[in-house]
C-alpha cells in the first residue's frame, strides 16, 4: 500500500509540474501604406528610391515580426525582423509592391502571416501601372471539381489606382509557364470558363493592361482537377 501511494503522489507531483503547451502567435492586422492606395513616404532616398513606414497592430503571443515587402515589377522581397510594429524600408520610387507581415515566437515552430495588401510607391509618373491581377479562384495548390460540361472557371481581380484598365489577356495550359493565350477579355470581365479534363494540373495567368499600355502580369497559380 506504501509503494502504491508514493507512486500516486509522484503521479500527482508530475502532472502539477508539467508546463501548458506554447500558445502559437496570431495574425497581424495591417494599417499603413493602406490597401490599393498610394503610400505617403517619409522622405525621399535619392533619385530612385523614398523611405515608406509600415505600421501594424500588434498580434498576441509574438515575439517577433517579419515584413516582407515584395518589387512586383522585379519579384525581388525585402525583409526586415523586428519586435516594433513600426518599420521603415528604401524602396524603388513608382513601382507597386506589395507587403506582409509575418508573426513568430521562439516557443513554437508555428508562424502565421497577415493578409498581403498591395501599395504603390509614387514617382514621377502621371499614370499608374495596374497592380498585378489577384488570381482567386481555383487557389494555388488546391484541387478544382469541373461541372457537368467539364469546365472549370477562372476568376480575378484587378486594381489600378488611375481606375483605367483596359483588358485582361489571360494565359492556361498544362505547361509551366503558360504561353496560349486563351482569351482577351474586358476591363469589366473578371471570370472564364475553360475545357479540363480530370486529374490534370493545369497553369494559369493574367496580363492586364491600362488604358495607357500600361501592363502588369500576375503570379502564375497551378492547381490539379478532379
Amino acid at each position: 500500500m506504501r509503494i502504491l501511494a508514493f507512486i500516486l503522489l509522484c503521479l500527482v507531483l508530475f502532472s502539477g509540474c508539467k508546463k501548458d503547451s506554447p500558445k502559437p502567435p496570431e495574425k497581424v492586422s495591417l494599417v499603413a501604406p493602406a490597401k490599393n492606395s498610394e503610400c505617403t513616404p517619409v522622405q525621399s532616398d535619392g533619385e530612385t528610391s523614398s523611405i515608406v513606414r509600415f505600421n501594424w497592430n500588434a498580434a498576441d503571443n509574438t515575439e517577433v515580426y517579419v515584413l516582407q515587402v515584395t518589387n512586383l515589377t522585379t519579384g525581388t522581397i525585402q525583409y526586415k525582423n523586428t519586435s516594433a510594429t513600426i518599420e521603415t524600408l528604401s524602396l524603388a520610387k513608382g513601382t507597386p509592391f506589395s507587403w506582409v507581415v509575418v508573426s513568430e515566437n521562439s516557443e513554437t515552430t508555428t508562424s502565421v502571416s497577415s493578409d498581403s495588401w498591395l501599395f504603390y510607391n509614387p514617382g514621377s509618373e502621371v499614370s499608374h501601372v495596374p497592380f498585378p491581377a489577384e488570381l482567386t479562384f481555383p487557389a494555388q495548390g488546391s484541387t478544382a471539381f469541373k461541372d457537368v460540361n467539364n469546365e472549370i472557371s477562372l476568376k480575378w481581380t484587378g486594381q489600378d489606382l488611375d481606375d483605367d484598365i483596359k483588358s485582361y489577356d489571360v494565359y492556361f495550359s498544362n505547361e509551366n509557364p503558360p504561353v496560349t493565350l486563351l482569351q482577351n477579355m474586358n476591363a469589366g470581365v473578371n471570370e472564364l470558363k475553360v475545357q479540363v479534363v480530370s486529374d490534370e494540373v493545369y497553369y494559369w495567368k493574367v496580363v492586364t493592361t491600362d488604358e495607357e499600355g500600361n501592363i502588369s502580369t500576375s503570379n502564375i497559380t497551378e492547381f490539379k482537377t478532379r
